[in-house]
């Protein structure tokens, strides 16, 4: 599957798991436009938390969140939507 163009994407967290090294691991899926339907797992990603912080002790709690996800150059950013 070609990567993502550079954009920014409404997605919902569908997945998430933290790895043996401590890691984080989501996989979110795209919930609008050209996209939508796409899932996109982000390892070693950006968190933009500036409403708050990811609680990874219990990556469940992360199910069913929605946010934002940022292509920039290929590089990519989560900005979840937390209250």
């Amino acid at each position: 599957m070609p990567p993502l163009p550079d954009d920014t994407y409404d997605v919902i967290v569908v997945d998430a798991d933290v790895g043996d090294d401590g890691e984080l691991r989501l996989e979110v899926t795209i919930t609008l436009g050209p996209h939508i339907g796409q899932i996109v797992a982000l390892r070693n990603f950006n968190v933009d938390t500036r409403r708050g912080v990811l609680d990874t002790t219990d990556p469940y709690s992360l199910l069913g969140i929605p946010g934002t996800l940022r292509v920039h150059h290929g590089v990519l950013s989560f900005r979840p939507e937390i209250v």
